[in-house]
C-alpha cells in the first residue's frame, strides 16, 4: 500500500473507524491467537496433505476426497483467515478496495468447495456403504479425480460470475468499517440455497442413511455371533457406538460453524446486521477448517502413523513411499 501511517489515520477519522479501545497486553494477546489458530489450520491440514500424497497405499478414491478437503481448509488458513480475524480485532478494514474483491472471491470460493468437499465425503460414505461391489467397480482414482476437479472449477466459476455483476455492491475503502460482498434478496436466497441448504441437505440426509445401514449391519453381526462368544457382541455394540458417535460428531461440528453464519445471512435480508456481529459469525465458519483436520483425520488410524513418519523425517528415507501406514 502506497500510503504512509499519518494518512492512514486521517482516512481513519474520515471514515469514523473505530478507535482501539483494548489495553496493548489484550491486543499482543489477540494477534498471538490469530497467529496460532492460522498456524493450527495450515499446519494441521499441511500433515493430511502430505500423508494422501506421499504414501502409495493411501492413493484411493475416498482419500483424494479428503485431500481435497484439506487443500481448501489449508488455502482458507493461509488465505482467508489472516484478513478476516484482523479485520475483527481492528475492526477496521486497513486494505483497497482491489484486495477487497481479492479476499472476497478467495473466501467464497475456497468456502463453497470446502462445503461440497463434505457432501461428497458424504455421497462417497453412503455409496460405498449401499452398494460397495458396484462402488469398487464404477469409482476409479481417475474418476474421483475429475470429479474433484469439476467441484473446484464449477465453485470458481460461480463465484467469479457472482462477484463480476456485483462489483459496484462491494464496501471495503481503505479504513471502512468492513469488506462485504451485497447481493439483493433474491440472489441472496439463491446463493444460500446452493452454498448452504443443498449441501448441508445432502450430508444430513446421507450420513442418517449411512447410521442407519451401519447398524443393520452392527445388527447382523450379533445375529451371527449369538452362538459364538459374548466378546464379539460387546465389541460389535462398542464399534456401533463408536460409528454412531463419529457420524454425530461430523454432523454437529459441521452445523455449528456454519448454521449460524447462513441463518443471519437469511436474517441480514430482512434485518439491518451489524457488521461486527456478522464478521464474528464468519470467522466461526471459517474455524470449520481449523477442525475439519481432527475430525476428518484423527479418526483414522492411518493418519497417526503418517505423522509419526513425518515428523520424525522417515519420509525422506528411500522408499518411505511404500511403507505400510493401514
Amino acid at each position: 500500500m502506497n500510503f504512509t501511517a499519518a494518512n492512514q489515520t486521517d482516512s481513519c477519522l474520515q471514515y469514523t473507524c473505530p478507535e482501539r479501545s483494548v489495553s496493548t497486553v489484550i491486543y499482543v494477546l489477540l494477534y498471538v491467537s490469530l497467529a496460532a489458530v492460522v498456524l493450527l489450520t495450515v499446519c494441521g491440514n499441511l500433515l493430511i496433505i502430505i500423508s494422501v500424497c506421499h504414501f502409495k497405499q493411501l492413493h484411493t478414491p475416498a482419500n483424494m476426497l479428503i485431500l481435497s478437503l484439506a487443500v481448501s481448509d489449508c488455502l482458507i488458513g493461509a488465505l482467508v483467515m489472516p484478513t478476516s480475524l484482523l479485520q475483527m480485532i481492528e475492526s477496521c478494514w486497513m486494505f483497497r478496495r482491489a484486495f477487497c474483491a481479492c479476499y472476497l472471491l478467495t473466501a467464497y470460493f475456497l468456502t463453497s468447495v470446502s462445503i461440497y468437499n463434505v457432501a461428497l465425503i458424504a455421497v462417497d460414505r453412503y455409496f460405498a456403504l449401499f452398494n460397495p461391489f458396484l462402488y469398487t467397480k464404477a469409482v476409479s482414482l481417475s474418476r474421483m479425480c475429475i470429479v474433484v476437479l469439476c467441484d473446484w472449477v464449477v465453485s470458481l466459476s460461480y463465484n467469479l460470475t457472482l462477484q463480476y455483476f456485483h462489483l459496484n455492491s462491494l464496501s471495503g475503502a481503505v479504513c471502512s468499517r468492513g469488506c462485504f460482498l451485497v447481493l439483493n434478496e433474491v440472489l441472496s436466497l439463491v446463493d444460500l440455497l446452493l452454498t448452504f441448504i443443498f449441501p448441508c441437505a445432502v450430508i444430513i440426509t446421507l450420513y442418517t442413511l449411512v447410521f442407519v445401514i451401519a447398524k443393520k449391519h452392527a445388527t447382523a453381526i450379533r445375529d451371527l455371533n449369538r452362538t459364538q462368544t459374548s466378546k464379539k457382541v460387546s465389541i460389535s455394540k462398542k464399534s456401533e457406538r463408536k460409528a454412531a458417535k463419529v457420524l454425530g460428531i461430523l454432523v454437529f461440528v459441521f452445523l455449528t460453524c456454519l448454521f449460524p453464519y447462513f441463518v443471519y445471512c437469511v436474517l441480514g435480508v430482512m434485518i439491518k446486521v451489524e457488521e461486527e456481529t456478522f464478521t464474528k459469525l464468519l470467522i466461526l465458519l471459517y474455524l470449520n477448517s481449523t477442525i475439519n483436520p481432527v475430525i476428518y483425520a484423527l479418526f483414522y488410524p492411518w493418519f497417526k502413523k503418517c505423522v509419526k513418519l513425518i515428523v520424525s523425517l522417515q519420509i525422506f528415507n528411500t522408499d518411505s513411499a511404500l511403507i505400510n501406514v493401514l
